[in-house]
């Protein structure tokens, strides 16, 4: 079996978040953005070698502040950087698909029932009566009858024990897209 490169990637504890993300982004041919912060989600796109988060939509959206992060994933088809806090700071490692990495994909429903509002390259979107909303980066989502059109495509790696036992070893973000577009 074909395995994806694994490594760890060295990290300052005082980079400047963006331009480290922007780096690895050209790096490794990343296209999105996903992060987990103390005051919320975080949606982000390279676009011509910048990082473009949601806040620069939607003021209101948290900001990309290293204070805050507890972890972030930059991600397109070919590889994931993955950014995390731990108590000694931070950590950071790549996975890489090489030729012919054989991978298990699978599509994650995001919630997502209705577009709010957009702006430039991102979309506002509400689920539920709760008002639950995050900005994602896309536009013309096809939103219809109260579905989820919205997914991430994730790639889950297999390894095998001593024994032959299948299991996931590793799994990456690899897509963010709609249904319509899987079908396609």
């Amino acid at each position: 079996m074909n395995k994806p490169i694994r490594k760890f990637l060295d990290i300052s504890t005082n980079l400047d978040i963006n331009k480290w993300l922007e780096q690895q982004a050209e790096e490794y041919q990343l296209k999105f953005l996903l992060a987990h912060a103390e005051d919320g989600v975080i949606w982000g796109k390279f676009k011509d070698g910048k990082l473009l988060t949601a806040d620069s939509a939607f003021d209101f959206l948290p900001k990309l502040r290293f204070f805050t992060l507890q972890q972030c994933r930059a991600f397109g088809e070919t590889s994931e950087v993955m950014l995390w806090q731990t108590d000694k700071g931070f950590k950071a490692r790549l996975i890489q698909d090489k030729k012919d990495t054989e991978f298990i994909p699978e599509n994650q429903i995001l919630w997502g029932t209705k577009a709010d509002k957009i702006c430039g390259y991102f979309t506002l979107v509400s689920d539920g009566q709760q008002g639950l909303k995050h900005a994602v980066p896309l536009t013309g989502i096809p939103f219809k009858d109260n579905e989820h059109p919205l997914c991430l495509t994730v790639h889950h790696y297999i390894d095998y024990d001593d024994s032959g036992v299948a299991r996931i070893d590793l799994s990456r973000l690899a897509n963010l897209t709609t249904f319509k577009e899987i079908k396609k």
